[in-house]
């Protein structure tokens, strides 16, 4: 799939990298944000308490937090946050358990049925969802039930202006048999579901290990990009020179694309949380 031949349904403009989510334009950081929308994943930094958690995102120059619960989103806006991508809800194995798989189709969709119009009114515009482990399926019958399970809730995911995202994982290192595991796997799938609001959740973390090629893949395929995680690599720790990717570059290529979806941060930090989140926030600050 190149850039050029890529189909997208009716309104894509509207909910597509230019109209991710609202503006956070109250209340006021301690630093200017840069060019690019920035957010952190709340899972890696869980022994801070949520309230604190926020409230130093947001003196730093975050717009969101990353991977919030239901429960938790009326948290980050009470600190003027917004949520960036949200969980559906919290059923147990969310990785595993995903749309490759057809007897999961009916809990999924029921579940976004509910999530979506719940999202919506809480200003919160996507959603994650995963493909899930293979479990002896081929690459092909996967993409099949992905598409197939999410061309079914997609018509409530555009009537709420919600965004579902996929994320494609590594299967060497952290997720062993997950079946999304390359950029060409989801860019099949949002082909086949050909939806305005089914996207991709590109992780450079996860598709640098698997890949590679991270500035110019993501070039040839930004409208099947709406939302992007970081982390260093090897180890999945800082943005910073003991890792290989050069991330300051990767922010100046996603503002020369006018990129205008979230990049959230979600590393495991090997020294002073908050630190090494800040320390991520400025090279991405460009």
């Amino acid at each position: 799939m190149q850039r050029r031949s890529f189909l997208v349904g009716a309104g894509s403009a509207a909910v597509g990298l230019g109209a991710t989510r609202p503006r956070v334009t109250t209340g006021a950081s301690h630093v200017a944000p840069g060019r690019l929308h920035q957010s952190v994943c709340r899972w890696p930094f869980e022994d801070i308490p949520l309230d604190d958690f926020c409230r130093e995102a947001r003196a730093m120059g975050l717009e969101a937090i990353d991977l919030l619960f239901p429960d938790e989103w009326a948290v980050a806006h009470s600190h003027d946050l917004a949520v960036s991508m949200g969980y559906a809800s919290r059923r147990p194995r969310l990785i595993a358990d995903g749309f490759n798989d057809r007897g999961m189709h009916e809990t999924l969709i029921t579940e976004l049925e509910e999530a979506i119009p719940v999202a919506a009114e809480a200003g919160v515009q996507k959603l994650i969802v995963m493909s899930g482990n293979r479990r002896g399926r081929t690459e092909f019958e996967g993409i099949a039930a992905c598409a197939e399970g999410l061309r079914q809730i997609a018509p409530t995911a555009e009537r709420h202006g919600v965004m579902l995202c996929m994320e494609m994982l590594n299967s060497t290192v952290d997720h062993a048999d997950y079946d999304a595991d390359s950029t060409r796997y989801g860019l099949e799938v949002v082909q086949a579901v050909g939806s305005p609001s089914f996207r991709l959740l590109y992780d450079i973390y996860h598709m640098q290990v698997m890949e590679g090629n991270v500035i110019a893949t993501i070039r040839a395929h930004s409208e099947a990009i709406a939302h992007l995680h970081t982390a260093g690599v090897p180890g999945r720790h800082e943005l910073d020179e003991s890792q290989e990717l050069n991330y300051r570059g990767i922010a100046s290529a996603l503002v020369e694309l006018d990129f205008e979806g979230y990049v959230a941060h979600e590393f495991n930090p090997t020294r002073e949380p908050i630190a090494a989140i800040r320390q991520a926030v400025d090279v991405c600050r460009v």
